[in-house]
């Protein structure tokens, strides 16, 4: 059933805004300054409640409705539970502005629309779009692969709480709840960005990638960010500087399709481990 949730994603990415309509984080975000504007309550048990105990339901409510009429009442849970738990927003719609300022060679429109739209800013317009790049990378992994990693090695209670832990580390106000947050998303990170980057390997400029993997794989105080920009652009084969203009976007089109290669692989291993298993 997995392989069929994973499939019903991508149709419903593609045809449908459920995804809009579903991804409403308002309660979550008002119980979490709640329970942070009181006190008294440890992080650690701010953390039970907000993302422990959701995904505790979850997987008992799994448990009870997977043994009826085979798993078919369990099939719309999955969904709703995976959609949910996928990154906020459209990728690449987010980065429509800066590209289009990239495009005219507008360096300072460039600036503005990379800060008011993705949170970036830099020194120089080539440190801008290296950032612009990293972002690219981050966004998708977060918002796709890790939370099908999760998925599919441990079902939605995992991807849930992925999301959840992220949201936490995103809009906690405490900084040793965000701190604790951001650990526990570091540990759920650690073996789906290695995964990406092997794939990063296999679809992309192998021997470069292993370079960089063989120092860093067991490397657990790298962060995923960072693993995934350095492995991602060597895959991927970037130049070492573009200036303003059509030729410079064609480091974010060469990231792009790097990771719809790896979707494609994911997908297809998927399948491979469904039917033999």
């Amino acid at each position: 059933m997995s392989f069929l949730v994973l499939l019903l994603v991508l149709w419903f990415e593609k045809f449908s805004a459920l995804r809009q309509r579903l991804q409403r984080d308002g309660f979550y975000v008002t119980e979490l300054t709640r329970l942070e504007r009181d006190g008294r309550r440890h992080p650690w048990w701010v953390l039970t409640i907000l993302v422990l105990l959701p995904v505790a339901l979850l997987a008992l409510l799994l448990h009870v409705l997977e043994p009826v009429a085979y798993g078919l009442l369990a099939l719309p849970v999955h969904l709703l539970v995976l959609i949910y738990s996928l990154g906020r927003g459209d990728i690449k719609a987010a980065q429509g502005p800066f590209r289009d300022a990239w495009r005219r060679g507008d360096e300072q429109a460039a600036v503005h629309v990379a800060e008011r739209d993705l949170g970036l800013t830099a020194d120089n317009a080539q440190a801008l779009l290296e950032r612009v790049q990293g972002n690219l990378l981050w966004q998708a992994y977060q918002s796709f692969f890790a939370v099908i990693f999760w998925y599919f090695l441990l079902g939605p209670a995992a991807a849930l709480a992925y999301r959840l832990l992220a949201l936490t580390a995103e809009h906690g106000r405490t900084p040793v709840l965000r701190d604790h947050a951001l650990q526990l998303r570091h540990a759920f990170d650690w073996a789906p960005v290695r995964v990406l980057g092997v794939s990063f390997a296999l679809v992309g400029n192998f021997v470069a990638v292993s370079r960089v993997m063989l120092h860093e794989l067991l490397n657990w105080h790298i962060s995923a960010a960072g693993l995934i920009d350095s492995v991602g652009r060597v895959a991927a084969e970037l130049p070492g500087n573009a200036s303003a203009g059509p030729d410079g976007l064609l480091g974010l089109d060469n990231l792009w399709e790097l990771l719809l290669r790896s979707a494609v692989l994911w997908y297809a291993c998927f399948a491979l481990w469904t039917v033999l298993g």
